[in-house]
């Protein structure tokens, strides 16, 4: 019997593609209706992830690119849980992130923000969740950098985070931010979510109980994915 087709998205519930505040939406926003596809077998049956396509240090960002030192910058650990509408952990899921550095610099071609790159950090790492949900990072906490939106905007720290269910069409893509970063509220990104509530769960919290002293600052952000508290994803491809 052939596998059932995962839930369509459900558009009313994300934000518009066209909004002018955010001109690269201008450009890149779709002017006709779009077109739902029926799923092909192949992208409701993989990819399928183990412990073998995962390194030791694939989730430490401070050790995994290092050559001759560690990277410069304040030192964190983002952690939290995989769970579903109903709080139940998502076990064995690959979460992947990646990020600027401290300076507020990717590593890539494209990036020419006047901040050095970083010889000791790649801005990448990934691993799976335990039988409980849960991932864990260890990394540095990404810069503030600014973009060509308008004459002075500046995008918040942030980490991209991806996550796979069980078919290619299933990944998930989001943005972490940070408690109290007051570059959140004024970010023209983060101000075409229409619900404050969505937007909160975005926002990584600090977690004192898991910092470690002399060490890492700690920041808790669950990933919740599907529900009314679910976290807002940037291609949401099944139902809400």
């Amino acid at each position: 019997m052939k596998p059932a087709e995962f839930y369509q998205r459900d558009r009313r519930l994300q934000p518009p593609a066209l909004t002018p505040d955010y001109k690269t939406s201008v450009a890149r926003s779709p002017r006709y209706s779009m077109i739902s596809l029926q799923n092909s077998l192949s992208e409701i049956t993989g990819p399928v992830f183990g412990h073998s396509d995962i390194d030791p240090i694939d989730n430490d960002l401070i050790k995994n690119y290092a050559k001759d030192g560690d990277p410069v910058g304040e030192r964190i650990i983002v952690h939290g849980r995989v769970l579903d509408e109903n709080a139940r952990p998502v076990p064995n899921t690959m979460v992947e992130i990646w990020q600027a550095n401290a300076g507020g610099r990717y590593r890539h071609k494209k990036d020419t923000y006047l901040a050095p790159i970083d010889p000791n950090f790649g801005g990448c790492g990934r691993t799976l969740t335990d039988e409980n949900g849960y991932y864990f990072f260890r990394t540095i906490k990404p810069g503030a950098y600014p973009w060509r939106n308008w004459v002075n905007n500046w995008r918040p720290a942030h980490i991209h985070v991806s996550v796979f269910g069980t078919g290619f069409v299933q990944r998930l893509i989001t943005q972490l931010y940070f408690e109290g970063d007051p570059l959140i509220p004024i970010c023209p990104i983060v101000k075409t979510i229409p619900d404050p509530d969505a937007i909160q769960q975005l926002i990584a919290k600090l977690d004192m109980n898991a910092t470690i002293p002399l060490d890492s600052i700690a920041y808790k952000f669950d990933i919740v994915l599907r529900g009314r508290r679910s976290t807002l994803f940037e291609n949401r491809l099944e139902g809400n």
